[in-house]
């Protein structure tokens, strides 16, 4: 596979860097100086211009015009009165010229601070731009992240504004996920992705590779390497700024919020005690502060590790010595590969290969498209299943149409239950190999090959028996729009359906004409931020 990247180096954040980044480079001690550099450059991307000094230069030629022209010159031979006047006359001149300078100055500065982005970070908030219009929550002009937790939310917008590309953010995103909802996801959960680069056009699969045990019902952890793999061919700020804040949230604590409360009040706190408990054994309720004193350990390790493999080893080294088990003979084998794809009359859908259910989402839209039929009811009831598996998605977008979609599991709600001490993780009990990625299949809908400015649709769904067929009645939602895709994109954005077949949750983001947009169903399942 061909791997496009930048071979500019990384880029310094510099005083655009984030809270975030300030924070935990202090208290966390994971530095951003001297960070190894990963073994392959970033890709090429529309880089984001932060601020362009030649924004203010023409209306500054234009005011020095304008001086030379106001101000008279005083010492011309006058008589007296004539002097007086014009010293007058100048005084007044020089003024005005301070005021209009120091508008200019003013002018270029607020410019500067929009183009960082809002710092207050609000839930779906979004500054007008500057050329004074408002967009609709969800509707930005640089790029946007949305998850399930608005903490982390809130990071992969931060490091956006901090110049990072998309998959900076969904990484750095994914990590703060890993400490705040430790019961849909974590280190010890199975990752897989989908990379669409706007710039090249290029779709590209992430998988954790072939599901491993370290001992009967224990997953073998592949987290930290898939992360670290993807961070290395396509991010651009360097690896350890992007744990920096996910560690300083599992060191100096995180608010409990209503996912993560109301899955402790469902499953009980056998195990997961003293991590997610009050002293008397009670579960953590909403608003509660929790700590992990042990992950924050792991991550800052890890942060420190400049290739894949020792990033993993970083966990599995504690693990093992928690466990009293050997090393395993074979280790995570994650790994980047092009996408699957079908051309469509509505431009090309890319998708994760087997054995997720990538090649079945396929199949399954091949035929609704081409039979000129209206689709069957796809929310039909679904045969019992065992277990519908416990997940986490999130994505992140930028407006020159680059998307990364995630999605992770550790398949039974707070996966096996064994939460390690020395690492404060809570490993796997997705061990088995044929069906175990049955419930991953994100989905790009780019509209030309060959035009890479072309809208780019992405979706991704989790926590429904079957998503191949949640994801197939969003993707005909959405093309059963106006016949008009520039009208509909204006007024509505992605497909605005209330429910997927009544459970499990569906994120929608879009690039189209130069904004981004993002979405969730339900609407308000999940907190979405960007600038």
């Amino acid at each position: 596979m061909a791997v496009h990247r930048d071979h500019g180096g990384q880029v310094s954040t510099g005083e655009a860097g984030t809270q975030w980044g300030r924070l935990t480079s202090r208290r966390a001690g994971v530095s951003t100086k001297g960070a190894m550099e990963p073994a392959a450059g970033p890709v090429l991307y529309q880089k984001l211009a932060l601020w362009d000094p030649s924004l203010g230069s023409e209306e500054e030629e234009e005011e020095t015009e304008t001086l030379e022209l106001v101000i008279p010159n005083s010492w011309s031979p006058q008589d007296s009165l004539r002097r007086k006047v014009d010293r007058l006359t100048g005084a007044w001149a020089r003024l005005v010229a301070a005021l209009l300078l120091l508008a200019v100055g003013l002018s270029l500065a607020a410019r500067q601070l929009h183009a960082r982005g809002d710092p207050t970070g609000s839930p779906g908030s979004g500054a007008a731009p500057p050329s004074g219009h408002s967009h609709t929550p969800g509707v930005y002009h640089r790029g946007a992240t949305i998850s399930p937790a608005a903490t982390c939310s809130h990071l992969g917008r931060e490091l956006l504004a901090a110049g990072g590309n998309v998959v900076d953010a969904g990484v750095g995103a994914a990590l703060c996920l890993a400490v705040v909802h430790p019961h849909a996801t974590g280190l010890g959960a199975t990752f897989w992705g989908l990379f669409h680069n706007g710039t090249s056009g290029r779709s590209t699969a992430l998988t954790s590779g072939p599901a491993r045990t370290l001992a009967p019902g224990l997953g073998l952890p592949s987290a930290l390497q898939t992360l670290h793999l993807l961070h290395t061919h396509f991010g651009r700020l360097p690896w350890p700024q992007l744990l920096a804040g996910p560690s300083t949230l599992a060191q100096e604590g995180f608010l409990v919020d209503m996912a993560l409360a109301g899955a402790l009040a469902a499953q009980g706190t056998e195990g997961l005690c003293p991590l997610l408990c009050h002293s008397d054994g009670t579960p953590l309720g909403p608003g509660a502060r929790a700590t992990n004193p042990s992950l924050a350990a792991v991550l800052h390790r890890a942060a420190l590790a400049p290739t894949p493999d020792l990033a993993g080893e970083a966990l599995l080294r504690p693990l093992l010595r928690d466990l009293g088990l050997q090393a395993p003979s074979v280790g995570p084998t994650p790994s980047l590969e092009p996408a699957l794809q079908l051309a469509v009359p509505q431009g090309v859908l890319s998708t994760t290969r087997s054995p997720s259910a990538g090649p079945e989402l396929l199949a399954m839209l091949q035929a609704a498209l081409h039979s000129g039929r209206p689709p069957p009811d796809l929310c039909l009831p679904l045969p019992q299943t065992p277990v519908t598996p416990v997940g986490s998605v999130l994505a992140t977008i930028d407006s020159s149409g680059s998307v990364l979609l995630l999605i992770s599991s550790l398949n039974s709600s707070f996966g096996s239950g064994h939460l390690s001490p020395s690492t404060g993780v809570l490993l796997s009990d997705l061990v088995a190999a044929p069906a175990a990625s049955a419930w991953a299949c994100p989905l790009v809908l780019h509209s030309s090959l060959d035009d890479t400015d072309a809208d780019v649709l992405g979706l991704v769904a989790s926590g429904a028996p079957d998503v191949a067929r949640v994801t197939t009645r969003a993707l005909l939602g959405h093309l059963a729009g106006p016949q008009n895709q520039a009208q509909h994109w204006q007024h509505q954005g992605p497909t605005q359906n209330t429910s997927i077949c009544g459970q499990g949750i569906l994120l929608q983001v879009a690039a189209h004409a130069e904004h981004a947009h993002v979405s969730s169903i339900p609407s308000g399942c999940c907190t979405f931020q960007g600038f």
